[in-house]
């Protein structure tokens, strides 16, 4: 029968140290792994394929033959098999990803060749180069078939120890043993005791006698190292601190990365310490291997417990609380201190004492009283943080209740939902189910430790996103990628929430590990994201999607600094004018843009060829609902090419006149004369009439109608009129002024007088100016003007206005 211990194997957070520091690293660097996943998958050196599919197939027949014959294998066992048939799936998937190549050259040059024709003979060369292809193909397509089934049987053998795992999962959790209250189990601990303690001697034992083999010199070197390391430790600190405080930008990125230093410095040191007093104790290499394993288990375990207790300390910051980066109280702060550093050494402690229980393979009751007991010690140690943290909490409610506040919900039912989950598990633990207890009190632990990790990670990768938000835009700048801080903010803000996002998903992985798969399985499905997901003739591949999106960010980068030049050198020193040079800068950016996104669609593996389905989907949409943005872009892009209007043409269209400031895909753009700006759609310039004032000729004609009684000297008027055009400065001299006799109508002379200006945007104010100049010229030569409701400055009748009649009295 095995023991609790291995039979518990899984209820244990980790399988060994390693896999803990493995999983947490694992959530920092999971798209550095699919980076070289997908580059080992390209870069893969090629095996001997007959040789490997026989050893693969060996490894797998031999993993099954165990799991038929011995169904109490230990969890650890069943773990290390499924990560052995799943290195063999993707083993075999490479083997056939590399032979697939060489069957399809085969089979092309096969093809080249033809049939053999029946009524002649082959040149002989040709017929042995038929058969080796032949051959040859025939080799390729067994090599190919079988990876493929061996990938697809390595599948199901991994499913099938994930079932037996979780069967073994439920069943274990409602199993009951004797329980710890009981005389009848200490009675059988008792009876177990001595040889418990002659197997624990012979370990200790072999230990102490490879320590005394190695020179005392050698130790002495070793104290000293140590020392030199807590020196080295000491100082690395301060200058890791000062680094941060001089080097790092202001602001929180500061507190995030000094956080991860401490927490990083805190699993170096203890790792050098132990690796050092390992050298001591393998100095003669006089131990066994079972020490060997038990030393290098107990080393991760340390390590593991300087990465809690530098990450409880790193985020409590209780000796410098402008460095603290949850927002937490600062006599909460310092109340908790030195709570990381005892549940790092209860959680190490509860660890190795569980695993020296495994090595010298104690006996049923000695394993359920460790068991029970470790997890009594780690829920106790849990509780009393919980106490101590909620009398802090409520001193300083009393003492300080304004800088208190109101404590969040969600934090108030995590604490009675930890307090709930923490007296079931006694319960369980002192009633005989040590399996559940033990289950519940060590996830309890697994998942403070994996919360309080994502919470570091995803402020560190919230600062660093940030960061590229706040750094200042130099407004001198020709070519920048992010011009202004608003595109900055958003690349920021977009960054910052997938980090978040990748950070949380591989979280709730973790958090559900003791549930199902482990970090080496996780691994092995980061694996297998390389292959990517089929959907209909289309492999979307992690790769190709990253490697497109480089393809169009690195597209429109380019194109914009192409622009830049254009707009910038190459288009001012044409003949080309204004309104021309910004159509022909849009074009070229409606083309690059097309451009490059075909070729990104190309790097994602998405030929053009395979697109049609897309065309005809919007082919209905236009048909339905997209008719006048179809319209519009068509009708914008005809605008562009023929330039009826452009950009600084002076058009009036249906009662809207204005200046054209913008041509954009779907509408125009016009500033009226009020400043404000009216939206057109591209087609009304198509379909409709347009006045273009500025489209043939620039000049702005400048029109004053006078009436003067019949009995005023003409030429006189003339005179005065023809030389206050010619003397004011905005009337150009070609075309020249004129001033003509329109006719003579009911009494008075009509006296019609143009001139032209340099733009037609002058010609208001200009005629205004003239019309007060005139009227003082005619006031001075005492010519009077005609009463008549009919004069217009533009020559146009006005509506005639009834003569004012006296009030009736």
């Amino acid at each position: 029968m095995l023991s609790l211990s291995a039979r518990l194997s899984c209820y244990s957070i980790p399988r060994s140290p390693w896999a803990i520091l493995r999983a947490l690293l694992l959530l920092c660097l999971l798209p550095l792994l699919l980076f070289v996943q997908g580059v080992h998958a390209q870069d893969a050196a090629p095996v001997d394929a007959e040789q490997a599919l026989d050893q693969l197939r060996a490894r797998i027949t031999a993993i099954q033959t165990s799991l038929k014959d011995n169904e109490e294998l230990p969890d650890a066992t069943l773990s290390q098999m499924k990560a052995d048939v799943l290195a063999g799936a993707a083993e075999a998937d490479r083997i056939a990803k590399e032979v697939e190549p060489q069957l399809l050259s085969v089979q092309a040059r096969l093809a080249e060749l033809g049939a053999p024709d029946s009524a002649s003979t082959e040149v002989r060369d040709v017929a042995v180069q038929r058969a080796q292809l032949e051959k040859n193909n025939s080799t390729f397509d067994a090599q190919v078939k079988l990876a493929r089934l061996l990938s697809v049987e390595a599948e199901q053998v991994s499913e099938q120890i994930s079932t037996l795992r979780r069967a073994r999962l439920q069943a274990r959790l409602g199993e009951r043993t004797s329980s710890i209250l009981s005389t009848r189990f200490w009675e059988q601990l008792n009876k177990e005791l001595p040889q418990n303690l002659q197997r624990m001697r012979a370990l200790t034992d072999d230990v102490y006698r490879a320590a005394r083999q190695t020179p005392a010199q050698i130790w002495a070197s070793i104290a000293i190292g140590i020392v030199m390391l807590f020196l080295l430790r000491l100082w690395s600190g301060r200058a890791m601190l000062a680094f941060t405080s001089t080097r790092v930008p202001h602001g929180r990125l500061r507190r995030s990365v000094h956080a991860l230093i401490i927490t990083l410095l805190s699993v170096v040191t203890p790792f050098l310490i132990t690796e050092l007093l390992k050298l001591g104790i393998r100095w003669d290499d006089g131990l066994s291997d079972k020490a060997i394993g038990f030393l290098g288990s107990v080393i991760g375990f340390i390590c593991f417990g300087g990465f809690v207790a530098g990450l409880g300390y790193a985020l409590l910051s209780p000796g410098r609380p402008s460095w603290r980066l949850p927002p937490l109280h600062d006599r909460l702060a310092h109340r908790m201190r030195k709570f990381p550093l005892a549940f790092a050494i209860v959680v190490v402690l509860v660890w190795i004492t569980e695993l020296l229980s495994t090595v010298i393979n104690t006996g049923l009751t000695t394993a359920v009283a460790v068991n029970c007991l470790v997890a009594l010690l780690l829920g106790a140690t849990i509780a009393l943080g919980m106490q101590r943290a909620e009398h802090a909490w409520r001193r300083i409610r009393l003492e300080d209740p304004d800088h208190a506040g109101v404590t969040p919900f969600w934090v108030r039912m995590t604490a009675v939902v930890i307090w709930i989950v923490l007296a079931i598990s006694i319960v369980g633990l002192l009633t005989g189910y040590v399996a559940f207890g033990s289950f519940l009190v060590k996830q309890i632990a697994w998942t403070v430790i994996v919360v309080c990790s994502t919470y570091l990670l995803m402020v560190l990768a919230d600062d660093v996103c940030m960061l590229l938000s706040s750094a200042p835009v130099d407004p001198d700048a020709k070519r920048t990628v992010l011009p202004t801080s608003q595109a900055r903010d958003q690349a920021a803000v977009l960054l910052s929430g997938a980090a978040r996002a990748l950070v949380l998903l591989m979280a709730t992985l973790f958090l559900l590990a003791p549930f199902g798969e482990g970090p080496d399985e996780l691994l092995h499905r980061v694996g297998q994201l390389n292959d990517g997901l089929a959907i209909g003739e289309v492999q979307i591949k992690p790769g190709a999607v990253t490697q497109a999106l480089l393809v169009l960010v690195a597209g429109f980068v380019g194109l914009r600094f192409v622009k830049q030049w254009l707009e910038k050198r190459y288009l001012p020193t044409t003949g080309l004018d204004t309104g021309m040079q910004v159509s022909a800068s849009t074009l070229f950016g409606y083309a690059g843009g097309i451009v490059a996104v075909a070729l990104a669609m190309s790097a994602a593996g998405i030929g053009l060829e395979r697109i049609a389905w897309v065309a005809s989907a919007l082919s209905v949409g236009i048909g339905f609902g997209l008719q006048a943005v179809v319209q519009n872009f068509v009708s914008g892009l005809i605008l562009l090419a023929e330039r009826p209007v452009k950009v600084g043409d002076w058009v009036s269209l249906g009662g809207v006149e204005g200046d054209i400031r913008r041509i954009n895909v779907r509408a125009t753009e016009i500033q009226m004369g009020d400043r404000s700006t009216v939206i057109v759609p591209n087609s009304e310039f198509i379909t409709k009439t347009v006045r273009n004032v500025t489209h043939a000729s620039p000049l702005g004609l400048v029109q004053i109608k006078l009436p003067l009684p019949v009995e005023t000297d003409a030429e006189l008027a003339r005179g005065l009129i023809m030389d206050a055009f010619v003397t004011n400065p905005d009337i150009l001299e070609t075309p020249a002024p004129a001033v003509q006799l329109d006719g003579i109508a009911d009494g008075y002379l009509v006296i019609n007088a143009t001139g032209f200006a340099s733009s037609p945007r002058l010609s208001y104010g200009v005629r205004s100016t003239l019309l007060f100049e005139i009227l003082k010229r005619l006031r001075e030569a005492d010519i009077a003007l005609t009463k008549t409701n009919a004069m217009r400055l533009d020559g146009a009748p006005s509506p005639s206005l009834p003569e004012p009649t006296a009030p009736s009295t």
